[in-house]
């Protein structure tokens, strides 16, 4: 309630303000406040200063369950929190604590780091087991704080570059690990925005032919408590607090708002060397993990509204159990109108205040869900779809989550794109021997249309990968039959032991010149065949220069030299390097290699070639029987430029040339004929893993080359 007026010349200390929004908004009179917990039944706005002392401001307005003010005379970088004080009834879903200090769901910024020990905590534990009473231990000091930012910045010239899917390759990074060991990047900036932003990262990333980083979790995370406890880190991010906040250790320059300008700069940066910046985000679930983890934020607020809980009992009013789908501990409630709220507030502050070109959403089975059931039409879906700030920007779905009924590719609705991990599989089992013919990776050379084309959508649907940052590097792939996660302390017991690699002989690494030659081959064949497939490419920073992470496929909580990039010389695998900047320059040259329309297996120009034909090794197009060989390795690929079926922009035919791609996945060397044909009678060697067969050689049709096992030779037309 409002305080009681003493004399007629009193002025209140702290101004009304407006519920309209959320978090902090710094202006040159004043900063207004605002924080939704609509069951407290008192929250103060707890301003510290630079020595930790507070000033508790006890709020008096609230407004259809915000409660706000505003406070004249506040500078950008001050640091604040809340306490919100209610019920303390668990199985109502109340866990209010004056004691702990809380962190604001939007602040902009966030300061300090998180200390681990019972102040954390909002209930009361004993060996780890929550005993059902508060936890009366102040957190203030324990926890990291908010921070009040001037959104003011000078973008310049910058606008979205809205470069179209099918012309898109997107390269995953993690901001840290890209420039940590980076010899170029000033020793100061290393493993920041601003190393990221510096050029030689972005030069880099430029020549190698990609046109959008992905970056790993840049909203501000921390490392959950039992992590802690073994002495590791949340080195990946995927543990979020903070859905508005640039995570502050990636700042060279300080965590008191100067991680929000430092972060616009490297978009700048990519913007103006035509990349795009992509983020992955993980509104699935957050940081306070399940019942008995931290009491951070959303938990001391409104614990009901961010945390689904399990279906409860017939009879049950409530059930204080978590329903986790995401393995995390918790999955945020998306259906309810206030964590809908503040999930499409954050994508859209990305979007026009950070300039950020689209989302890859972790786990997105887990949010696109009504009820307990996941639902194409649910509210999430639904309200991007709608949206006009969002269904513009690039929006990949990670479609699957931690459940049973999570596993949806193929059936997210536009305008979403998909993470495609049956590509990834029938890639990986085709070349490194796991693979029964090749029926299976046709189609996903040809770009998945079993997915997606029911529904209208295109080739450019599938996000093609063969590796991502869960999982073994492509040299790891080629080198390793079995994970080796010692080092994450949890007796190796963690990763997947699907891994579908195959370590030529040798586990680990070897000085076996032949091994080493038989590996380099297998990861430049898996890059070429990632970025020469119909559909988007991702690639997985560092696989093109030979990255390892030696055996370790779940890597993280291991914030070293085991996930930083080795940029040195002496270990990289150039070769490969060369192999896939030449196949993205193909791919960038050639529209024929990333067509809008799927493939019809039919002429696109009467009395013309197909516009795709599959080729057995005799220089026949394959046959029924010849699809289910299992001894058939070997395939051709024929793609006709002349004319493409898609239309240009005015309507005008597009021709290019055609393209014949070998792929030669068997133990042994393969003669194929060239068919003789009335379309293409020269050509020459454009990319080749085959050591017989250099770049330039020319080809004629009607004559045969002899594959080296295991090798990609890609020939087009004179």
């Amino acid at each position: 309630m409002p305080g009681l007026w003493m004399t007629r010349d009193d002025v209140a200390p702290l101004w009304p303000g407006s519920n309209h929004e959320l978090g902090a908004t710094w202006s040159e009179e004043s900063t207004n406040f605002a924080v939704w917990a609509p069951e407290a039944t008192t929250v103060e706005l707890c301003l510290v200063d630079d020595d930790g002392v507070e000033t508790r401001h006890r709020l008096t307005e609230q407004s259809l369950g915000i409660w706000h003010c505003a406070v004249p005379g506040i500078e950008p970088g001050q640091r604040y929190g809340y306490r919100a004080d209610g019920p303390w009834d668990p199985d109502r879903g109340m866990r209010f604590n004056p004691a702990k200090l809380l962190l604001d769901p939007y602040a902009k910024a966030v300061s300090g780091a998180l200390s681990y020990g019972p102040a954390i905590y909002g209930e009361a534990q004993v060996d780890g087991v929550g005993t059902g009473a508060r936890e009366e231990t102040d957190s203030a000091g324990h926890v990291p704080l908010s921070v009040v930012v001037d959104d003011r910045f000078d973008w310049g010239d910058d606008v979205p570059l809205r470069r179209r899917w099918r012309d898109t390759v997107v390269y995953e990074l993690h901001v840290k690990g890209m420039t940590r060991l980076h010899d170029r990047v000033p020793e100061e900036l290393r493993g920041t925005y601003a190393g990221l932003a510096s050029p030689a990262v972005v030069d880099y990333l430029r020549d190698l032919g990609v046109t959008a980083v992905e970056l790993l979790p840049v909203h501000h995370f921390v490392t959950e408590p039992a992590v802690a406890a073994r002495g590791l880190v949340n080195y990946w991010g995927y543990n979020s607090i903070g859905y508005f906040a640039p995570h502050a250790p990636y700042a060279a320059a300080g965590d008191r708002g100067e991680q929000v300008v430092e972060f616009k700069e490297m978009v700048r940066a990519f913007h103006a060397a035509g990349l795009e910046v992509i983020l992955d985000v993980v509104y699935n679930h957050t940081a306070e993990g399940g019942s008995d983890g931290p009491t951070l934020s959303f938990r001391g607020l409104d614990d009901t509204v961010y945390h689904r809980v399990r279906p409860t009992a017939p009879g049950e009013v409530f059930n204080d159990t978590y329903w986790d789908v995401t393995g995390c501990g918790n999955t945020v409630d998306a259906s309810h109108p206030f964590a809908l709220r503040m999930i499409l507030d954050s994508l859209r502050y990305w979007v026009t205040e950070m300039h950020v070109d689209g989302f890859r959403f972790d786990l997105l089975s887990a949010l696109a869900r009504t009820g307990h059931s996941v639902d194409m039409r649910s509210h999430l879906l639904t309200a991007i779809g709608q949206d006009p700030i969002l269904r513009r920007v690039k929006l990949v779905a990670e479609p699957w989550d931690a459940s049973m009924d999570g596993y949806r590719v193929g059936e997210y609705p536009p305008p979403w794109t998909e993470w495609n991990d049956q590509y990834r599989d029938e890639v990986r089992d085709y070349w490194l021997g796991h693979s029964p013919g090749t029926r299976t990776v046709a189609t996903r050379l040809a770009g998945s249309s079993d997915l997606y084309a029911d529904d209208g959508r295109s080739p450019y649907t599938s996000v093609n990968f063969v590796t991502a940052h869960d999982g073994f590097t492509v040299r790891d792939l080629v080198s390793y039959d079995r994970k080796h996660n010692e080092a994450n302390g949890e007796q190796n017991r963690d990763g997947t032991d699907n891994n579908r690699s195959w370590n030529h002989g040798v586990e680990g690494e070897t000085d076996d010149e032949e091994v080493l030659r038989l590996r380099r081959r297998g990861a430049a064949n898996l890059m070429a065949t990632l970025c020469l497939s119909n559909g988007v490419p991702m690639i997985t920073a560092g696989d093109e220069r030979g990255r390892t992470q030696r055996g370790n496929n779940n890597a993280y909580c291991l914030d070293d030299e085991t996930s930083w990039i080795d940029w040195r010389p002496d270990d990289a695998w150039l070769d490969v390097y060369e192999v896939t900047k030449a196949a993205l320059q193909l791919r960038r040259d050639h529209p024929a290699l990333r067509q809008r329309h799927y493939f019809e297996g039919r002429p696109t120009i009467r009395g013309g070639p197909k516009d795709l034909a599959w080729l057995h090794p005799s220089g026949r197009e394959m046959t029924p029987a010849d699809w289910h060989d299992p001894e058939l390795t070997v395939l051709g690929m024929f793609v006709s430029g002349a004319p493409l079926r898609a239309p240009g922009p005015r309507g005008e035919q597009q021709v290019d040339k055609s393209f014949v791609m070998w792929f030669n996945a068997s133990h042994h060397h393969v003669p194929v004929d060239l068919p003789e044909n009335d379309w293409v009678s020269h050509g020459e060697v454009v990319l080749s893993t085959d050591p017989g067969h250099a770049v330039g050689s020319p080809v004629r049709s009607g004559t045969r080359l002899l594959l080296r096992r295991r090798s990609v030779v890609v020939l087009r037309e004179s």
